[in-house]
């Protein structure tokens, strides 16, 4: 069996397996010899372990193929389509296909899916989503991602701040500090955050902008209620419902992305809270459907698809021998669903 912290090796498959290692090696390059009960074990076995069959030497001897692996963490979330479609726009024009993985916010599975591209001799990994606060987490995906550099491969990624790569960084602090602003101005005071979950960088780093905003207009930070929650629609909803029990005094709500803001505006309307009349909600993103929402969605405006454009277009570049860093910039976008803070 593997050591802790080793790549698992073609011999840990065939020790569980009780098999040669000529019939493990047979199974898994789709070979004939091996039964398909004993190849379908063996296969079982290798995805269990974390087997990836010589995966640099196989992207060196066999050529890289013509096809973007790009991980998300949700493929249904809009900010991630629209940033895919970037993506996809680039490749387009560079005669390149695209494949997508969902993570789901696991870095366990985005390990997996990340190794799973390189076995399929993908030529550049592009990934997308908050990184992850403990840098032990972050380790593994690093050191992946050097070895397929260091062979010929390309990658860059969006929003992660660890990963040694190339990256397009979105303007978060600065994002969620002008939201803060924003509410602050409108005479708020009581405000609450819908936040992902804990542990996520892109978290953290809105949440920093938010408490750096209330520094600056003299409110103590300690005084900001945090609720957190899935960085999801539903997520927005349990948050909302939490936020209404626990902490009723709130007039405004930042929701630290849109998809949470949806489910937020969701709850509000079931529970018969009117916004922004009773209740202000701001999000962030800027997704395509924000200004369809009922009410319009106020939110910072990331340029998402120019972000997936930045990304491959960094990665289509010679490798540098310090990563390149782009930032997006940010809009505050006002719209319909924040107002004057109500009367007492």
């Amino acid at each position: 069996m593997p050591r802790a912290g080793q790549r698992p090796r073609l011999v840990d498959v065939a020790e569980r397996a009780a098999v040669s290692l000529a019939t493990a090696s047979r199974a898994l390059a789709g070979r004939d010899g091996v039964s398909a009960e004993v190849a379908d074990r063996i296969r079982r076995i290798a995805r269990e372990l974390g087997y990836v069959a010589n995966p640099y030497a196989r992207t060196l001897a066999g050529g890289a193929s013509s096809t973007v692996g790009l991980i998300v963490h949700q493929v249904d979330d809009p900010y991630f389509s629209e940033i895919a479609g970037g993506v996809i726009q680039l490749a387009a024009e560079q005669g390149l296909l695209v494949q997508i993985c969902q993570s789901g916010r696991d870095p366990d599975y985005e390990l997996q899916q990340l190794r799973h591209l390189i076995a399929q001799r993908v030529g550049i990994i592009l990934i997308s989503g908050s990184g992850y606060d403990d840098p032990r987490v972050e380790a593994e995906a690093r050191a992946e991602l050097a070895a397929f550099q260091d062979h010929g491969g390309r990658v860059a990624a969006i929003g992660r701040h660890a990963l040694g790569v190339d990256a397009v960084l979105p303007d978060n602090e600065a994002g969620g500090n002008a939201l803060a602003h924003h509410l602050i101005d409108l005479g708020h005071r009581r405000i609450t955050v819908a936040a992902g979950s804990a542990g996520l960088t892109t978290v953290a780093d809105r949440l920093a902008g938010v408490s750096s905003a209330l520094r600056q207009r003299g409110l103590p930070p300690a005084d900001l209620a945090v609720v957190h929650g899935d960085f999801t629609r539903g997520g927005g909803r349990t948050v909302t419902e939490q936020i209404l029990n626990e902490h009723p005094e709130t007039t405004a709500i930042i929701a630290l992305n849109d998809a949470m803001a949806m489910g937020v505006l969701s709850t509000l309307r079931s529970r018969r809270i009117p916004v922004p009349r009773r209740m202000s909600v701001v999000g962030f993103d800027d997704v395509s459907v924000a200004a369809d929402l009922a009410p319009s969605l106020t939110t910072i405006r990331l340029p998402m698809t120019e972000m997936g454009r930045t990304a491959l277009s960094l990665a289509l570049k010679p490798r540098s021998a310090r990563p390149r860093r782009r930032s997006t910039g940010h809009l505050l976008v006002v719209r319909d669903s924040t107002g004057p803070v109500p009367p007492a």
